[in-house]
């Protein structure tokens, strides 16, 4: 893995060097995290249903939604 700040010093600049995958963050940590979780994205790991608890933080009534599909905020 890469990490250094970008020249201007505005971003941190993460890449992972056996995928390929790169992203950027306002901070170093932020960086790292969202570096997971495009190389989870990129391996096919991320991304799942929530949880009814998920759901009903997020205001969402998980037996109103008999669509059985996931609200536009979710998808």
């Amino acid at each position: 893995m890469s990490l250094e700040l970008s020249d201007d010093g505005e971003v941190w600049l993460v890449r992972d060097e056996e995928t390929g995958v790169a992203t950027e963050g306002e901070t170093r940590q932020q960086a790292l995290e969202m570096l997971d979780d495009a190389v989870a994205a990129y391996n096919g790991e991320a991304g799942r249903e929530p949880t009814d608890e998920e759901l009903r933080e997020m205001g969402v009534d998980p037996d109103e939604n008999t669509s059985g599909e996931l609200p536009d905020i979710l998808k």
